[in-house]
């Protein structure tokens, strides 16, 4: 069994961003030459998520709206972890919109649905940041 490593980085400027992050995961999966086997993709950051959904910019609005509804970002004194800080709201966005996905690797392609794609989802951006793309198989 072969095993590929590879460390993406990303600096978002701006607070939150989704970023469509597929064409670097098939860069490193044609970079393994790995067959048949499994893809990890896994934010390396308290405050940021990899996630698969649909490219679809209403959708993305969309996911705004609802995770500020769920996690507001306003007001900072609401949470305790935001003494000298405000981004609990982004630990907590990063804890719904998930840390990692798996994919299957199937005849060196990512075994997708129709209109999944994965992203890079940034909840206190401005900074550089991390995500881990690890791949086992043949």
């Amino acid at each position: 069994m072969k095993s590929y490593r590879k460390e993406l980085w990303f600096e978002v400027p701006s607070r939150r961003a989704f970023i469509n992050i597929t064409p670097q995961v098939l860069e490193c999966l044609r970079e393994s030459g790995i067959m048949e086997g499994l893809i990890l993709v896994n934010a390396m950051h308290i405050t940021a998520s990899v996630f698969i959904n649909d490219d679809e910019s209403g959708l993305h609005h969309d996911y705004e709206i609802w995770l500020e509804k769920l996690a507001p970002h306003e007001p900072v004194s609401g949470y305790r972890h935001n003494v000298g800080e405000d981004n609990a709201d982004a630990h907590m966005k990063r804890q719904i919109m998930g840390r990692e996905v798996v994919v299957a690797v199937t005849g060196g392609a990512l075994d997708f649905g129709t209109w999944e794609r994965i992203f890079y989802g940034e909840f206190d951006g401005r900074r550089r940041k991390r995500v881990l793309v690890k791949i086992i198989g043949e």
